[in-house]
């Protein structure tokens, strides 16, 4: 069982249904709702140095997709702090870069589409999985997008499991040749895929606003707090397709992407064609807040 996982090593620990296991013995019920039907709610936490990275914003997030979809939340932020930081101890992640993957899944019940009445157990699984940060190269030559309308449901504001619309974006992608998707939905931008896209121009930075038809990532928050760092205007307002494709410079998000640039959309340029100004400063900038957790943990020793 382990095998499914690629860049998994031996028989690595997790935690499902109150409990340590390796992988191989890991198990959840067919009737689980979250295999039924994909009702639950999953987060991933970025690992440097042994350190999560933004834990307190992605355990927000969390707390606000369960209670959007009336899930219970199974524990306090405190066990959620402690299972993350048991799930590092117990692998050979600490060092190098990892993601601790949550999800959490209404439970076990017999199929009905309503929620089970009286409530049951939610399920909660954890693990953590290698994160393989950009590498220099990817940062220097950016990557190539295309544009797709996009046809998801209308709460993607929520962190749902049900991600069958993005499956089929993200294979879109891939059948053309390009690294990830941009979508419009009648003609505004929404969001990649798996991340969330940034658009500059006259060196201000752009980005739809936080409402149901984007999922607000954690670098939403991120991204604005660089900006005011470095003096870069942060703008959030709906941004039309137009205002895309006429761009200085292009940028995603995502808790394992960092911060990329864009430089080709639907087989055309984005601005120059490489890497822009405005992306380089946020790149140090974002780099400055990683390397502050060694920071951190080298005053703790």
């Amino acid at each position: 069982m382990h095998d499914i996982i690629q860049g998994v090593k031996g028989d690595p620990t997790v935690y499902v249904g109150g409990e340590f296991l390796p992988l191989s013995r890991a198990s959840v019920s067919v009737l689980d709702r979250g295999f039924i039907f994909g009702d639950g709610i999953y987060e991933v936490v970025p690992i440097y140095f042994g350190q999560p990275f933004r834990m307190a914003e992605h355990l927000d997030r969390l707390d606000r997709s369960l209670a959007k979809i009336e899930i219970s939340q199974p524990m306090s932020r405190e066990q959620w702090e402690g299972l993350v930081r048991d799930l590092i101890a117990k692998t050979d992640s600490q060092g190098n870069c990892a993601m601790v993957y949550i999800q959490v899944t209404r439970g076990v019940a017999k199929r009905d589409h309503a929620f089970p009445s009286p409530p049951v157990k939610p399920t909660v699984f954890a693990m953590v999985a290698p994160m393989v940060p950009p590498t220099e190269q990817v940062r220097r030559a950016g990557l190539k997008v295309i544009s797709l309308p996009d046809e998801r449901w209308l709460h993607c504001d929520i962190k749902s499991v049900s991600l069958l619309g993005n499956v089929l974006a993200k294979q879109a992608a891939v059948k053309a040749g390009v690294d990830e998707v941009v979508q419009f939905r009648d003609g505004m931008l929404t969001e990649g895929a798996s991340c969330n896209i940034w658009v500059v121009k006259d060196g201000k930075v752009y980005a739809p606003p936080k409402n149901h038809l984007v999922l607000e990532g954690i670098r939403y928050g991120l991204m604005q707090e660089l900006c005011e760092e470095i003096g870069i205007q942060f703008l959030l307002k709906p941004v039309p397709k137009e205002a895309v494709q006429s761009a200085d410079e292009l940028m995603l998000t995502s808790a394992t992407k960092e911060v990329l640039p864009i430089v080709e959309l639907d087989a055309q340029p984005v601005g120059s064609g490489r890497p822009g100004h405005v992306y380089e400063s946020l790149r140090r900038a974002y780099d400055a807040r990683i390397q502050a957790l060694s920071q951190s943990i080298s005053e703790a020793l």
